[in-house]
C-alpha cells in the first residue's frame, strides 16, 4: 500500500455534490483519473467535462469504449479500465463503498490500497467506509457532505396514483416490462432505464422522461450509482434482487443509495414502496431519511500479486487468502471459473507452454460474460478467441465479422434486442485490447455502429411498447384548468368537444375562421393544451429523424417529411446559412429551440456535404500568397469564378500554386475558373439559394432542369446568375460551363483568322443546329458568315473505310458526358436540339468513298439528315436536275478592344493565326471553304482511293496550355 501526496475520503449520503467536487478539483489540477462505477455514469461525467474543457484533452475508457486524444490530459473511466501507471497529479474513485461488493469489490478495494494520484487522491462514497479507509489508509483525512435536500418516507401508493416525475424501482426484467405495461394504460407510459441498455438507449429512453414525454421512470437500481435526473418520488415495487448467485434481500445502505436519487438539490424527495412489496419497517425507513447505517467491516479482496509461472501457480496466486482483518477473499469471480475450465481443457493446455501464454490465457478469461449465458458456452467462447490469438497474434477479421454480421440486425421485440446488445458488448470489448486485431480503428468503429443500431432500435421498439402518446395528449389535457376537452386526430386536425378547430401544419396550428373573437380565443387556448404536447413529440420525432427525411427546395424552405418546417435566412458569411423554424410561439422556448437546432444541424451539414471540396479548399493552410487569394474569390464565388474578374491573378499564378489549386479539383478554365464537382445538379440549386440569400433576393431564382448543356438566355436573368447556375451565357443562349472549355479545347486548334466551318464534334457537344451554334459563336465573340454551295451527294460504298480516331486533349470521348459527374440528368428526345445533356451520344461522321468521282467530292453538312440510298439517276435526268445547295458558316476570331471583355480571352481561340499544318478554306465567294480541298491542278486528292473523313480537328502541334487538365494525357500521346 502507497502513499504519495493528499489523500482524501469525501464521504455522505447522495445528493450532497460529491461528484461534482471531484470534477471540479480534477480540473484544478494539469492532468488527472476519474474511476466511476457504471460505463453510464462514466459517459455522463465525460460529457461534462468535455463540455467545460473540450474534448481534445478528455478521454473516455470503458470495457467497451475507449476515445483517447493524442493530447488527453482527464481520464474518465470505469474503475476496472482505469490505466495503472499514468502518474496523474490527481485520481479520483467514486462509490468506493463497493469495496465490500461480492461480485465487483476486490477491483475497489484494490484501488483504495494501491491507486494515488502524485498530489492529490479523492474517494468518494457513503460514510459507512470512513473505518475502514482510516484504517487501510493512513493519514487520510475526511470530509463529511451534508445532503441538500430533505428526504422523507411517503409510505405505499398505488401505481395509478403515482406522483409525476416519480421512478419505479424493480430487480427483474418482469416485474420492470408488467409496470410498464400498467403505466402505459393508465398514464400514457413510462421511460424504461436498465443496467444493460447501451449509454445510447439509456440516453434516448431518459430524455423521453426529462423532456416530459412520460412523468414516470421505470428503472432497475442501475439509477442508483450517481446519475442525477429530475426524480422527486422512488417508489420500490420489489425489496429483493438476485445478486448473481442467489435472491437475497437489500441491505439498508443499498435501499438508501437508490431512495437518495429522489430530490434535486435543494428540492426535497420522498420515497416509499408501490405493487407487491410490502412497506419498509418504521426503524429501516428511519434509517434511511436520518442516513445511519452499519458500517463496512470488510472489504472484499483478491490477490493483486499473480504468478503467471503456470496456470496452476495463477490460480493459486488468486486464491491466495489475507490475513488482513478489513479484508476477505472475494468468492470466485467469472473470470477465475473461466480459467479453471479453459486450462482443463487439452487443446488449451498444450498452448501454454510460458509465462507469456499464461498471461495471454488469463487476459482472455478477462472478457466479461456480457450475454450472461451458461459458463460452459462462454468458456467455449473465450477457448476460441484463446486458439485464435495463440496461434495467429490476431482474431482473424473474417470470422469477426461473420459474428458481428449476425448480430447486426434490427429486427425482433426488446428482449431479442437486448440480447444481441449484449452479444455486441463482447466483440467491442474485444476490439478494443490492443493488438487483438488487425485494424483496431475499423473493429472499434464497426462495432459501435451496430451497437447505435441496436440502441436506436431497442429505443424504438421499448417506446412503442411502453408509451401511448395518444394517451399522454389525453392526460395532460385533462390537467388544464379550461373546462373545454381539445384533442388532436392522426391527419392533424384539432377537435375541442367533437368541433374542428383547425389544422396542425408542421409546428404551426392554423385555426378556422368560423368563430368569433371572443370564442376563437379561449378556443386556442384550448387548442393550444392539447397541441403541446404533440408539439414535444414532433420535436423528438423531428431531432431524432435522419436526414434523409429533410430536404431543402429551390426557395429556401425546409422541409420535413411534407411538411414545412423553417426556412434558410443569411448568416454570417454566404457558406454558413441561418435556419429559422416555423413553429407557433406558445409552444414553448424548449421546442422552438429544439426545432431550430435541429434544422441547424441538416443545414450546416447539407452545406458540408455539398460543398465539401470548397470547403476543404479554404481550411488548406498549405494555401498561401496569391493561391490563398485565388482560393478566397472561389469561396466568394460558391466554387465558380469567371477568368476575366481574376485574370492578372491567374496570369500571375506559378505551377507549385496552380497545383495547390489543382489538388482540391481547381480547373482553370479557358473562360472560367471553377470546381467540376460542384456543376452537379445538386450543389448547383443549393448555390443559387445561398447565393440569392447574400444578395437578400425576396424570391430566389431557381436552377436550370438538370442535365442540359445549353439553356435559353432569358433576359429577366443577369449573367451573375447565369454563373451561379454553371452557365456562360452568349447570345440568345447560355451554355454550362464544362462544355464550353471543352468546345474551348476544339476551338483552339482551329485557323480562328483565316476561318473555319464547326465541326461534327462542335455541334455534338453542344447540342445545336448549325444556325444556334453560329448564334452561339457570335456571342463568344466570333463573327459567324453564312454562304451557300452546290451540294455533292456521295454514292454508296461497298464497305465501309476504317476511320482513325482521331487524337483528343480531353481523357473523356466526346460523345460522353463531361467529366465533372453531373449525374441526375434526364435524357431528353433526341428530336429536340437545345435540350441534348452532356452523356448523350453522338457519333463523328464518316463520309463513304465514292466509286465514280466525275464530280469534286463534297462532304455532307452536319446538321443534314443522311440521305436513303438510291439508284444512280440516268444521264438525262442529272442533266435535268438543278443542282443542290447547302448552307454553311465560317467563324473567325473578331479581337476586341484591350481591356474588353473577351481580351483575355484571345489567347483561348488561336489569336488569329492558323495552327501548323493547317491551310486557309478554299472557295468561290470570298475565299469561303466549298467542297473538298483540292490537290495541284485543281483535281482531287487520291481520287482512286477510298477515303474516310473525320470532324475532328487536326492534331495540334502548337505549345499545350499549362492549364488544360489532360496536358499531360497529351504529352504522352505526342511521345508514343
Amino acid at each position: 500500500m502507497s502513499n504519495r501526496g493528499h489523500v482524501a475520503a469525501v464521504l455522505g449520503p447522495t445528493n450532497t455534490g460529491k461528484t461534482h467536487y471531484a470534477i471540479e478539483r480534477m480540473l484544478a489540477h494539469r492532468t488527472g483519473v476519474i474511476g466511476l462505477p457504471l460505463r453510464l455514469l462514466a459517459r455522463e461525467v465525460y460529457d461534462k467535462i468535455v463540455a467545460l474543457r473540450g474534448p481534445s484533452v478528455v478521454a473516455l475508457v470503458t470495457g467497451e469504449e475507449r476515445i483517447v486524444p493524442e493530447r488527453t490530459q482527464y481520464w474518465v473511466c470505469t474503475v476496472e479500465a482505469m490505466p495503472t501507471g499514468l502518474g496523474a497529479d490527481f485520481l479520483a474513485i467514486d462509490e468506493i463503498q463497493l469495496c465490500a461488493d461480492l461480485e465487483r469489490g476486490h477491483v475497489f478495494t484494490d484501488r483504495l490500497l494501491h491507486a494515488r494520484g502524485l498530489h492529490e487522491t479523492l474517494f468518494l462514497g457513503a460514510d459507512t467506509m470512513r473505518s475502514a479507509i482510516a484504517a487501510l489508509v493512513p493519514r487520510c483525512q475526511f470530509m463529511r457532505r451534508e445532503r441538500f435536500s430533505e428526504l422523507v418516507y411517503a409510505g405505499s401508493k398505488k401505481i395509478s396514483r403515482m406522483p409525476p416525475r416519480s421512478a419505479i424501482v424493480g430487480f427483474s426484467v418482469e416485474n420492470l416490462y408488467a409496470t410498464a405495461e400498467l403505466l402505459r394504460r393508465q398514464k400514457g407510459g413510462a421511460a424504461v432505464v436498465m443496467g444493460a441498455l447501451s449509454p445510447r438507449t439509456r440516453n434516448a429512453q431518459v430524455e423521453l422522461y426529462q423532456n416530459g414525454d412520460v412523468d414516470v421512470l421505470v428503472a432497475t437500481d442501475a439509477i442508483g450509482m450517481g446519475l442525477n435526473l429530475d426524480i422527486r418520488h422512488v417508489a420500490f415495487s420489489g425489496l429483493r434482487k438476485f445478486d448473481g448467485r442467489r435472491m437475497r434481500d437489500l441491505a439498508p445502505n443499498e435501499l438508501a443509495q437508490i431512495a437518495g436519487r429522489a430530490g434535486r438539490h435543494t428540492q426535497a424527495g420522498t420515497f416509499g414502496v408501490t405493487g407487491e412489496a410490502p412497506p419498509l419497517e418504521d426503524g429501516l425507513a428511519q434509517a434511511i431519511m436520518e442516513h445511519r447505517f452499519a458500517p463496512v467491516r470488510k472489504l472484499q479482496w483478491r490477490n493483486p500479486d499473480l504468478d503467471f509461472g503456470s496456470v496452476a501457480r495463477l490460480i493459486a496466486s488468486l486464491e491466495e487468502r489475507t490475513e488482513d482483518e478489513w479484508l476477505t477473499r472475494a468468492r470466485e469471480a467469472d473470470d477465475l471459473m473461466a480459467l479453471k475450465a479453459l486450462s482443463g481443457r487439452p487443446d488449451v493446455a498444450d498452448r501454454l507452454r510460458d509465462a507469456r501464454d499464461v498471461r495471454l490465457l488469463w487476459d482472455v478469461c478477462r472478457i466479461p460474460d456480457f450475454r450472461g449465458i451458461s459458463h460452459a458456452e462462454h468458456a467455449d467462447l473465450l477457448g476460441r478467441i484463446f486458439e485464435f490469438l495463440h496461434d495467429t497474434g490476431r482474431v482473424p477479421d473474417d470470422w469477426l465479422a461473420r459474428q458481428v454480421k449476425r448480430i447486426d440486425r434490427t429486427d425482433g421485440d426488446i428482449d431479442t434486442l437486448s440480447k444481441r446488445l449484449a452479444y455486441i458488448r463482447t466483440w467491442t470489448y474485444v476490439a478494443q485490447r490492443r493488438g487483438w486485431v488487425d485494424d483496431e480503428s475499423h473493429w472499434r468503429g464497426a462495432t459501435r455502429a451496430v451497437e447505435d443500431r441496436l440502441s436506436d432500435a431497442l429505443h424504438g421498439a421499448l417506446t412503442q411498447r411502453f408509451v401511448d402518446r395518444r394517451t399522454s395528449v389525453l392526460l395532460r389535457r385533462l390537467k388544464q384548468k379550461e373546462s373545454l376537452v381539445a384533442d388532436v386526430n392522426e391527419m392533424g386536425e384539432v377537435t375541442v368537444e367533437g368541433q374542428v378547430l383547425g389544422r396542425i401544419e408542421g409546428f404551426r396550428f392554423r385555426q378556422d375562421d368560423t368563430a368569433s373573437p371572443d370564442e376563437a380565443k379561449t378556443l386556442r387556448q384550448a387548442a393550444m393544451a392539447a397541441l403541446r404536447p404533440e408539439f414535444h413529440l414532433r420535436a423528438d420525432r423531428m431531432y431524432n429523424a435522419p436526414d434523409t427525411e429533410f430536404d431543402l427546395t429551390e426557395q429556401g424552405g425546409l422541409m420535413w417529411g411534407e411538411m414545412a418546417v423553417g426556412k434558410l435566412v443569411g448568416g454570417p458569411e454566404p457558406l454558413r446559412p441561418t435556419a429559422e423554424a416555423f413553429v407557433e410561439e406558445d409552444a414553448g422556448a424548449e421546442i422552438i429551440q429544439k426545432v431550430q437546432r435541429r434544422l441547424q444541424h441538416y443545414v450546416d451539414r447539407r452545406v458540408a456535404a455539398q460543398f465539401e471540396p470548397l470547403l476543404a479548399m479554404s481550411r488548406d493552410e498549405t494555401i498561401t500568397g496569391l493561391a490563398r487569394g485565388v482560393a478566397f474569390r472561389l469561396v466568394e464565388g460558391f466554387g465558380i469564378v469567371p477568368r476575366t474578374e481574376i485574370a492578372e491573378d491567374i496570369k500571375a499564378l506559378d505551377q507549385d500554386a496552380r497545383g495547390l489549386l489543382r489538388k482540391h479539383g481547381v480547373r482553370f478554365g479557358q473562360f472560367t475558373i471553377f470546381q467540376p464537382l460542384l456543376l452537379k445538379p445538386a450543389p448547383t440549386r443549393l448555390r443559387l439559394v445561398l447565393w440569392g440569400l447574400s444578395r437578400n433576393m425576396d424570391e430566389l431564382p431557381d436552377s436550370p432542369p438538370p442535365g442540359l448543356v445549353t439553356i435559353p438566355n432569358d433576359t429577366a436573368h443577369d449573367r451573375e446568375y447565369y454563373t451561379m447556375a454553371g452557365y456562360r451565357t452568349a447570345g440568345t443562349r447560355a451554355i454550362r460551363i464544362d462544355m464550353l472549355e471543352r468546345l474551348a479545347d476544339m476551338l483552339r486548334g482551329q485557323d480562328s483568322r483565316g476561318g473555319f466551318e464547326a465541326s461534327a464534334d462542335m455541334l455534338s457537344i453542344t447540342g445545336l443546329t448549325l444556325e444556334q451554334f453560329a448564334d452561339l459563336m457570335a456571342g463568344l465573340g466570333y463573327k459567324a458568315e453564312k454562304g451557300e454551295r452546290e451540294k455533292v451527294k456521295a454514292a454508296p460504298a461497298p464497305e465501309p473505310a476504317a476511320t482513325t480516331a482521331p487524337e483528343a486533349m480531353d481523357e473523356t470521348p466526346l460523345n460522353t458526358a463531361p467529366p465533372t459527374g453531373l449525374e441526375g440528368a434526364d435524357t431528353p428526345d433526341p428530336a429536340a436540339p437545345t435540350e441534348i445533356p452532356g452523356d448523350s451520344p453522338a457519333e463523328t461522321p464518316v463520309e463513304q468513298p465514292q466509286e465514280t468521282p466525275t464530280e469534286p467530292p463534297v462532304e455532307m453538312p452536319d446538321d443534314m439528315p443522311p440521305e436513303a440510298p438510291q439508284s444512280p439517276p440516268s444521264e438525262a435526268s442529272q442533266a435535268d436536275a438543278p443542282p443542290e445547295t447547302e448552307v454553311f458558316y465560317t467563324f473567325s476570331w473578331v479581337p476586341r478592344r484591350r481591356g474588353g471583355a473577351g481580351a483575355s480571352e484571345r489567347g483561348a481561340h488561336g489569336g488569329g493565326g492558323k495552327p501548323k499544318g493547317g491551310r486557309r478554306p478554299q472557295g468561290k465567294d470570298g475565299g469561303k471553304p466549298q467542297g473538298k480541298p483540292r490537290g495541284k491542278g485543281g483535281k482531287p486528292r487520291h481520287e482512286d482511293k477510298p477515303r474516310s473523313f473525320t470532324a475532328a480537328p487536326k492534331k495540334k502541334e502548337k505549345a499545350i496550355d499549362p492549364d488544360n487538365p489532360f496536358a499531360a494525357l497529351a504529352a504522352l500521346k505526342d511521345r508514343s
